[in-house]
C-alpha cells in the first residue's frame, strides 16, 4: 500500500493517476469533509485525518511500504505565517515520529528548490547546495528548508528517505489554481497585459510526478534529487499563454521598482478584502533571483526526461479552457487530459 499526503494539491492528484495506471494500491490522507474534486472517481482508498493530527497519521500508516509526503501549505509572502510554519514544519515532524513508530516505510519527501541555498551569479543550483534556513526570502522557504534539515536528521537515524525538489510546477489536473496556474489564468484573459524583466524554472505537472515515482523506486536513501525544467522569461511564459488561449493580447513592460510599489498596494488591499494577490513582492524577489537549476543528478541517477515547458504551459491553458466549458455545460462533468 501507498500513501500519499497533499493527494489534493497539482502534483499530488497527478500523482495519485499515476500510480493509479500503474495498477498500484493507493491510500490518500484528506481532510474530513466532502470528496476533493481532485480525486473524485478516484479508485483510492481514503484515511479521513490531517497532518497535523499525529493519531491520523498513524492509523492511515497502517500496512504502508512508500509514504509520499506532498501535504504543504504555500505562501508567497515574507512575512510571518503561522499555518505554513504549522502544516511545512510541524506536520512534516509529526509524520516521520509517525513512520518511526509504525514501521520501516519509505519515505519521498517533497522539499522544494525554494529551499536550497542559492548562489548569486549565473552560478547552476544543483544538489551539491544545503538546505538553507538562515537566508531565506520568505516563510514557504524557511518552513521547506527545516522540514528538509529535519528529514535528513530522520535519514541519518536509520529512516529510508528520498528528498525531491520541483521547480515552479504547472500544466492540467490544477483543480485548486496554483500560483502558476493563477498567472496563466490572468494571462488568457484578453486585454493588455504588463511584465517585467525576470525570469523561472518551469516543470510540467506530469514531469514532477514520474519523477517522484522514479525517486520511490531508483532514489538513493538519503539523497535529494531536483526536478526542474526549463527557465522562461515573464514575456515568454506571457506569450506562450497568448498563443495557446487566442484572442486579442498586448503586452507593456513596465520597471521593477513600479511592480513593487503595485506589489504593497495589492498586499493592502488583499488584508483590507481578502482577495487573493496576483503577486507579491516574494514573488517578485524570485524571478530576480538565480533560477539556474539543474536536474542532471536525476537524469542520471532516476531517468528522469522532462519534456519542453512550453507544453506544459499550452497544455494547462487548454485545461482551464475545457474545464470552464464543461462547468458552464454540467458542473459535475471535468475535462479529461492524459497523464
Amino acid at each position: 500500500m501507498i500513501l500519499v499526503t497533499g493527494a489534493t494539491g497539482h502534483i499530488g492528484n497527478v500523482l495519485v493517476r499515476q500510480l493509479l495506471e500503474r495498477g498500484e494500491d493507493v491510500r490518500v490522507l484528506v481532510r474530513p469533509g466532502k470528496m476533493p474534486p481532485a480525486l473524485e472517481g478516484l479508485n483510492v482508498e481514503i484515511a479521513w485525518g490531517d497532518i497535523l493530527d499525529p493519531d491520523s497519521l498513524v492509523l492511515a500508516l497502517r500496512n504502508v511500504s512508500l509514504v509520499y509526503h506532498l501535504a504543504a501549505h504555500i505562501s508567497l509572502v515574507a512575512e510571518a505565517d503561522l499555518e505554513t510554519e504549522s502544516v511545512n514544519l510541524q506536520g512534516t515532524l509529526n509524520l516521520l515520529d509517525a513512520m518511526r513508530r509504525s514501521g520501516h516505510a519509505r519515505l519521498v519527501y517533497a522539499s522544494s528548490v525554494y529551499a536550497l541555498k542559492r548562489p548569486v551569479g549565473g552560478t547552476p543550483i544543483d544538489e551539491t547546495q544545503p538546505f538553507d534556513e538562515l537566508h531565506c526570502q520568505g516563510v514557504y522557504d524557511c518552513s521547506k528548508a527545516r522540514a528538509s534539515l529535519a528529514v535528513q536528521k530522520a535519514t541519518a537515524d536509520g529512516l529510508e528517505a528520498v528528498i525531491v525538489c520541483p521547480s515552479a510546477v504547472t500544466g492540467p489536473f490544477d483543480f485548486h489554481e496554483s500560483e502558476a496556474g493563477l498567472a496563466i489564468r490572468l494571462y488568457m484573459r484578453p486585454g493588455l497585459k504588463f511584465y517585467v524583466n525576470g525570469a523561472y524554472d518551469f516543470i510540467d505537472v506530469r514531469d514532477a510526478a514520474q519523477g517522484f515515482i522514479l525517486a520511490g523506486e531508483k532514489g538513493r536513501g538519503g539523497e535529494t534529487y531536483i526536478l526542474s525544467g526549463d527557465r522562461l522569461t515573464v514575456q515568454e511564459v506571457a506569450q506562450m499563454v497568448w498563443k495557446a488561449a487566442g484572442g486579442w493580447h498586448a503586452s507593456l513592460k513596465v520597471p521593477l521598482w513600479l511592480a513593487y510599489w503595485a506589489a504593497d498596494l495589492m498586499a493592502a488591499f488583499s488584508e483590507l478584502t481578502g482577495a487573493k494577490m496576483f503577486f507579491t513582492r516574494y514573488s517578485l524577489d524570485a524571478i530576480c533571483s538565480n533560477s539556474l537549476f539543474s536536474h542532471a543528478k536525476a537524469s542520471r541517477e532516476l531517468g528522469f526526461q522532462p519534456r519542453p515547458a512550453r507544453e506544459a504551459i499550452a497544455d494547462a491553458v487548454r485545461w482551464f479552457q475545457q474545464r470552464q466549458a464543461s462547468e458552464l455545460l454540467n458542473p459535475d462533468t471535468m475535462p479529461k487530459a492524459t497523464v
